[in-house]
Order: C-alpha cells, then structure tokens, then sequence
C-alpha cells in the first residue's frame, strides 16, 4: 500500500508556492523522495525502480548487427543505420536502459583505430574502410533513447573458422592487421588444419597484454561510452584432447610461477586488474563489466564453488572469475546462466543464482544475470524450454536475492523473435514499467539540484512538460545528461515511499544541464488531472532530488 496523499488541490497549491519560494536549495533539503527517512516502503517487486534491463548486440558472423556485411555505397550504409535504429526501437518498447553492443569481435574495430583494421562484419572484407564512424553513432544514437551504451570487446580473439573467418591463416587477416607484423603474438586453436581452428591473441605475453588494452582504451578514450564490457573468451574454451601452444610462452615468461594453469589464471587476472586501471584513469565514470561462463567451479572441486557438475570457467579457461568480484578489479558481473531451473545437476539455473548473489555480497560488484533468450522455444535445447514462462521464472526467482540488480539477454534477434511468446510475458510480467539503471555509490559523483518545472500545455499528442535544470556543478561527473518524470492522477503531494519503485516513473529522457528540457506525455489522457515531478540524473544514473511539483488541470 503506497503511502497516504493529500489530494485536497488548496492544499496542494499552497505548498507548491511555498516549494517555489524556497527555491531550489530549500525544495532539495525536504525532497520526499531522498530525505532521510525511518520509513520502511512497501514496494511491487515487480516495478523496481532501479533494474539494469538490456541485451547483447552480437556483430560476430553478423548475429545481431549489421545483419549481413554491406558496400560502403550511401543507400546500405543507410540500411545498416536503419537496422540499429530497430534495435533500439526494440529496447525502448521494451523498457530496456542499456545496450551491449560488440565493437571488437575479432581483434578488429568498429571504429576508425590507428591500432586494428576495420571489421568485416561492416563491409564483408577484412581491413576495408565503411566510409563512416560506426561507433560514434552507435553511441550517439544509444543516448538519444537515454540508453547506455556498453562496448563488447574481445580482447584475444583474433579470427574465426574458415571457410567464413580467416582460420588459422595469417594471411588471411587484414593487410594492415598487426598480426602481421607480430606472427609471434598468435596461437592457433585447435593447431592449424584441423576444424574449427582460429587465431588468438597469446595472452602470457606482456607485450600482447599491454597491446589489448591500448586498442581497446583507444575508444574508451575517444567515445562517450558508458561501459567496458567483456565476456566470456579468455583463453580458448577446450577442443578435444588439444592443448593450448604456449610451454615456450610460459618458459619465457613465467614470473616464477612454477604450475602453468595458475600462470595462465595470472595473465587474465593481470588483464582484468589492468584493464580496470586504465578504464578509471581515463573516465573514472566508465563502468568495467565482464560475463563470464556461469560455473567459477564445483563444490567437488573446490568448497567455495557452487552445487553443480558442469565445466568450471578457472579451469578450462583460465577464468577466475570469483577474484576478479572479490577483488572489486570489476564494477558489475553479469554470469551466463544459460540452464533451465528443475532437475539439472551439472547446472540448475535455481542453484546458481544464489550462489553468485553471495558472491558478490560484502563486495561493491553488482550482479546482473545473462539470459539465454536464444534456448527458448527451440525444441534441441529439450522440454523445460518449451515452456513459454520459463525465462519469466527466471526473472521471478531473481526476486528472492537482492544482489540481482539486473538482466541482460542473449541476444537480439532471439528477443525479438519472441518465440513461444516468450518475451512478451517477460517484458509484461518484470520490465512493464520504466526503470533507472543502478547507481553505483563507489564511483564518483556530485550531487544535482532539482529541476524546476517552468510550465505544462495540453496539446493534441498529449501533456508537454517543460523544466529548467539548475546548473551545479562541472564537468562530466557534475552535469545532469537525463531525468526522470513521475507522474500521479489528481492533485497528489508524494510522500517518500510514492518513489520508492517505478510505479509512477512514466518515462526517462535524454538532456543537459542549463538547457530548458520539454517532454510529451503521450499516455496522458484528455480531462484527466496530474501531478508531475521530475528529477536530474546524472551520467551513473545519480538523481537529484524531485522538482516541486506541478499540477496539470
């Protein structure tokens, strides 16, 4: 039950004048929604107001996007812009606050990089220029919805399998790809002639290391993105019986480290720590995220590990994932728990989940869960995947553990296939309201005065709002870049509980500080009374207290 609300419109007047004749300073100090409070709210689990809600944007092979590699030629570079524009269509029916978009699949860019030759996956040949910036509207386009952007690196990948990717072949690459230059940077697995084999990035050297995350922090550095993301590819997952290439590596450049596996484990966790580093030197506002494989190990195998029997990611693929949260070297994990929940020993996804919440618990990493959207309604993935609910079970056991802050789907097309009717009983039963993307209290932040709301009109397509933003601070971590608009039938004074989750949260927009910022109300209906508030979010998601309120009559 949401706290009580004074509806009589004298009163709501008065106090409106008299939040107005305070000014900002005075309205932030007894702002309902983050004064201090001994109120314990009741919220719909189902409207939290703060949920990271996205899903992965796959350019590899040309999973996602772009669809199929086009010419450089105006009319398909057009189509490809469309097709974004259609994701992030998707995402906004979807109330979706983020995407994760691949711009380094394979040791390549989707940006113009002095480091690596452009990917394929834009024009279909390895090195060739598109003719545009790729990632700068990707980014751009990502925050006009007030969607953060999420650029997916690979760090060691360098190709594919042939007959489609380069295989195992150098010559193959690109002609200015670095690997050229440095063949002794490269393994191939599995070796050279055998299927499926690919080229990777030798991570046991120093200098390939330090290359990585110069290529990668070349768009860190010149993009406005909001986040660093990984995922899974570290050392190559195992192919039969074959072993990774790297005894002369490891003779070389071992660092005293007399067992092979825990210097492997050594040279992804120095990726991970490094990588973090240079991300917070940068842009301390950037966020570092990887999505591991879903097992760290078995309780069988280690007493830390989880109640399961599957393929552990410390194990065959040097991954330890449980440090890299323990050590806070990342700001948010989000684990593929790509299992059903029931009877599944090796990997039951009602197992897994509480033990990464307790992992992550006491620390400062948040926990988003990676959903495997493309098993859905697919009958090779067996029964409990022909159940159209299942994925929204997932999202429903979420609930009990507080430490779930989120999800991200695999992936697009599979999200929007919507097989079974899957993802419409999802988004309508978890994501049917908007919601703010966690904050992050470890990364710096300053604090943003209130709007103020300067008037209303009713209009033909609904209520335009406009609002000014007080101007507070300087620089990145001190500007306001969206807000948030609650809305509230009648005349309504919101208690501190009314914003306790999204319940009145009717939308989230893009927009900077100092700019008189407007915004239509397209729900509103014709006759119907409203109180509106908004408040300033920063670029981690920090919000300001709550406007006055205003009263549409």
């Amino acid at each position: 039950m949401k706290a009580t609300r004074l509806r009589a419109a004298g009163l709501a007047v008065a106090l409106l004048g008299a939040l107005v004749a305070a000014g900002p300073a005075s309205a932030a100090e007894t702002d309902p929604a983050t004064a201090p409070s001994t109120t314990t709210c009741t919220t719909d689990p189902a409207t939290p107001k703060r949920q990271l809600r996205a899903m992965w944007i796959a350019s590899v092979t040309n999973i996602d996007w772009p669809s199929k590699a086009s010419q450089t030629a105006p009319d398909q570079v057009a189509k490809q812009k469309a097709e974004y524009l259609g994701w992030l269509d998707l995402a906004q029916r979807l109330h979706h606050n983020a995407v994760v978009v691949q711009v380094r699949p394979t040791a390549d860019a989707f940006w113009p990089s002095s480091y690596e030759p452009w990917s394929e996956y834009l024009t279909g040949v390895r090195g060739q220029d598109p003719g545009w910036d790729p990632l700068a509207f990707l980014v751009e386009e990502s925050h006009k919805r007030n969607l953060e952007f999420h650029a997916w690196f690979n760090p060691y990948r360098v190709s594919m399998p042939a007959p489609s990717g380069a295989g195992a072949d150098i010559s193959k690459l690109a002609p200015n790809h670095p690997v050229r230059q440095h063949p002794d940077w490269v393994f191939a697995y599995p070796p050279a002639g055998v299927a499926g084999s690919r080229l990777y990035y030798n991570p046991g050297i120093p200098e390939v290391r330090e290359f990585v995350q110069t290529a990668m922090m070349d768009a860190v550095n010149r993009y406005d993105i909001d986040g660093v993301h990984f995922d899974d590819y570290f050392y190559p997952y195992p192919s039969g019986t074959y072993q990774v290439p790297d005894d002369a590596t490891f003779a070389e450049f071992n660092r005293g480290f007399t067992n092979q596996a825990d210097w492997r484990r050594d040279n992804i966790n120095l990726l991970i720590q490094e990588m973090n580093a240079k991300i917070k030197a940068a842009k301390p506002w950037v966020k570092f995220g990887v999505s591991p494989f879903g097992i760290w190990r078995n309780k069988s195998a280690d007493p830390a590990g989880s109640d399961t029997t599957g393929s552990q990611s410390y194990d065959i693929i040097s991954a330890d994932t449980r440090k890299w949260v323990k050590e806070e070297w990342i700001d948010y994990v989000v684990p593929q728990l790509y299992w059903y929940i029931g009877q599944y020993p090796a990997a039951d996804y009602a197992r897994l989940v509480p033990w990464w919440a307790e992992t992550v618990r006491g620390t400062r990493v948040q926990l988003y869960i990676g959903q495997a959207d493309y098993k859905s309604g697919e009958p090779v993935y067996g029964p409990f995947w022909q159940n159209p609910h299942e994925l929204s079970n997932h999202l429903t056991l979420n609930r009990s553990y507080p430490e779930v802050l989120g999800n991200v789907h695999f992936s697009a097309v599979q999200v929007r296939a919507n097989r079974l009717g899957a993802t419409d009983i999802y988004a309508a039963e978890h994501y049917s309201r908007p919601a703010l993307v966690p904050a992050m209290p470890h990364l710096p932040a300053q604090p943003l005065l209130a709007p103020v709301v300067t008037g209303s009109e009713r209009q033909a397509d609904g209520v335009r709002l406009t609002w000014r933003q007080p101007a507070n601070g300087e620089g990145p971590l001190g500007t306001a870049t969206g807000y948030a608009i609650y809305r509230f039938d009648g005349a309504a004074i919101a208690q501190t509980c009314d914003f306790a989750d999204a319940a009145h949260l009717v939308a989230t927009i893009r927009g900077t500080a100092e700019d008189a910022q407007s915004w239509v109300d397209s729900t509103a209906e014709a006759g119907q009374r409203y109180t509106y508030y908004v408040t300033a979010l920063d670029r981690l998601w920090n919000e300001s207290p709550v406007s006055p309120p205003h009263f549409v009559h």
